[in-house]
């Protein structure tokens, strides 16, 4: 049986995926338009538009991947030969949500993006929320 930890972190995953599609599909929150949302979620130079529709799709489908990962793993719904490939997938997991967690608090990184809506949503809520969700993962697989 999954844990709640796993569980609520697979689903916080979800919500993320499902938030990437509906951009795919038009919808502009937490912008009023393309070029607004793009200020505020994707750390690009003002005035530039969003990625095309095919690979917020893909961003979608790899997050929403992530989150199966989570469940298959924790639940231990593939014991055997693809134990270890799943592992790997998990910490892969968990390796590129504290890498971006962490980036977000290099200037270097994102300094195209000073002064941009971005930048400050990023060092607010979605760096944190990456080391959260890098966090959670780390507690998952403690306890095992």
């Amino acid at each position: 049986m999954t844990n709640p930890l796993a569980i609520g972190l697979a689903a916080l995953l979800l919500a993320i995926a499902g938030l990437h599609l509906a951009w795919a599909f038009g919808v502009r929150w937490p912008g009023t338009d393309e070029l607004s949302l793009a200020d505020k979620v994707l750390g690009a130079p003002p005035g530039s538009r969003m990625p095309s529709a095919g690979l917020t799709v893909f961003v979608s489908m790899a997050i929403a991947a992530g989150s199966a990962v989570i469940v298959a793993f924790s639940a231990k719904a593939l014991d055997g030969p693809w134990r270890p490939l799943l592992a790997t997938a998990y910490f892969m997991l968990a390796g590129v949500f504290l890498v971006r967690g962490l980036a977000g608090f290099v200037p270097a990184v994102w300094r195209r993006a000073e002064g941009t809506a971005f930048h400050r949503l990023n060092q607010l809520y979605y760096s944190p929320l990456c080391l959260l969700i890098a966090a959670g993962l780390a507690v998952n697989f403690a306890l095992g």
